[in-house]
């Protein structure tokens, strides 16, 4: 093995020990999900299609919201690094501070205008008034889970990026199973509960929320959290300190806006190939994909840990080489994940949606396919924005993301559904193709070194 691109197992398993229980967080979250699509998705094409819409747009929200936290995460990540206390408040009170206030602009979004959203989502549909009038009282319900999330993923983040991710997963179990049960009660109405089918997915996803948020508040107060600040002191900082932070979310955000946007244009134009069973069979293909999406979220805390707790220790060469072995590791666990989920989805796909319609099932299985395909080329790709941000280049993530989805993707995307009769599976396959590009372009500004950077000194912070 190259030494320069593979590191000692040691260092495997040190980044493992981190990442595992974050993808078991992810995967267990992705699998309450699916169970949420297996059990809405016997209500119907349209009611999945419904739900799946509007998760779709909270997923706009989503992206915008983990900016911030992931902002204030490379200084958490630092700090830890330094043994520094007071940073790691300063930047929790960030990530608080500037999520709310996104999530009350979506919150107020989704109470005035529901079905304008949804209508842009469904433009073109078949199913399009069935589906506005089932989505818009489920948007509305899901709406309060939307500050309870700012506040479970700054909590939940700050333990990940300090290498301490057990605790948010053992958190996560037990606000899912909470949404699981409600969701076999209030969605069917077993044992007498009401029958409320889609609504009643919305209220379980509320309740589950609830509980995840005061269990992470209970235990941050009750362990004196090193980066915990109770919400009566949230807005005392130093001067000046949320504007350095803010210089890299603003970067963040254009990165993280640009694709978001370019995958909300293409499933809206992918929305209109056809009527309920194009909507259904996509989200339900995500919903599968979801699950091996996890390795994302696992190479992302796993860099901000090893490289974030190197630079701010001062250990910059160190940082070099770590780099490198990530770039390695993140290959072999990419392919290794695709290849146990191709063999998977053979098997799960079949059960967990056999009350969608057959058009809707082949499209699941031939997006499923296509994402496993690419999987390992994402994870090297996620690892190389990984690597940057944690030592503070958010500008190389800005640049790929922000030229390719722009000039390449979102054009490519009009093009193939305004000039083409290709199916939804197969723009997919070509737009992806455009990520090559984003590689390039992150590895040539990776190779600059503006990464290695200690952020905690005062001149860099």
């Amino acid at each position: 093995m190259n030494p320069k691109l593979f590191g000692p197992l040691s260092f495997y398993k040190h980044a493992l020990g981190i990442a595992l229980p974050v993808m078991a967080q992810v995967m267990i979250q992705s699998l309450v999900s699916l169970i949420d699509n297996f059990m809405v998705a016997g209500l119907g094409d349209v009611a999945m299609a419904a739900v799946n819409v509007t998760n779709q747009l909270n997923f706009v929200y989503i992206v915008i919201e983990n900016a911030m936290c992931a902002a204030g995460g490379i200084y958490i990540a630092q700090y830890c690094g330094a043994k520094n206390n007071e940073g790691m408040q300063n930047a929790y009170r960030f990530k608080v501070i500037f999520g709310s206030i996104v999530g009350l602009v979506y919150f107020a979004l989704c109470w005035l205008i529901p079905d304008k959203m949804i209508e842009i989502m469904t433009m073109g549909n078949a199913a399009q008034d069935e589906i506005v009038e089932k989505a818009v009282p489920y948007m509305r319900i899901c709406s309060f889970t939307l500050v309870p999330m700012v506040l479970s993923n700054a909590i939940g983040g700050s333990y990940r990026e300090m290498g301490r991710p057990k605790i948010p997963l053992v958190i996560s179990v037990c606000s899912t199973v909470v949404n699981t049960i409600g969701n076999i009660f209030l969605i069917y109405g077993v044992l007498g509960a009401p029958r409320l089918e889609v609504t009643g997915a919305a209220i379980s996803t509320v309740i589950a929320r609830f509980v995840e948020i005061g269990s992470f508040i209970v235990y941050a107060r009750h362990t004196k959290a090193e980066f915990y600040v109770p919400f009566l002191k949230i807005f005392h900082r130093p001067k000046g300190f949320f504007r350095r932070i803010f210089a890299n979310s603003v970067m963040m955000m254009m990165s993280e806006l640009s694709w978001v946007v370019s995958e909300t244009v293409m499933t809206a134009l992918y929305n209109g190939r056809g009527g309920a069973e194009t909507v259904a069979g996509m989200a339900a293909g995500f919903s599968i994909a979801n699950i091996f999406f996890m390795v994302f979220g696992g190479v992302w805390t796993a860099s901000a840990v090893v490289i974030g707790g190197s630079l701010g220790a001062g250990k910059l060469d160190e940082a070099r080489k770590r780099s490198d072995w990530l770039h390695g590791g993140s290959i072999i666990l990419g392919l290794v994940i695709a290849l146990g989920g191709a063999l998977l989805s053979l098997v799960i796909i079949p059960i967990v949606f056999a009350n969608l319609s057959d058009d809707a099932r082949q499209i699941c299985f031939g997006l499923v396919m296509v994402i496993l395909a690419y999987l390992p080329f994402q994870t090297l790709l996620n690892v190389l924005f990984a690597v940057t941000r944690a030592g503070g280049d958010t500008a190389t993530g800005m640049y790929a993301d922000v030229s390719v989805n722009t000039l390449i993707f979102i054009p490519g995307a009009f093009l193939l559904a305004f000039l083409t009769p290709l199916g939804p599976v197969e723009m997919y396959i070509i737009l992806k193709l455009a990520d090559i590009g984003k590689f390039f372009i992150a590895k040539h500004f990776m190779n600059k070194e503006r990464w290695v950077k200690n952020l905690t000194l005062p001149s860099n912070s």
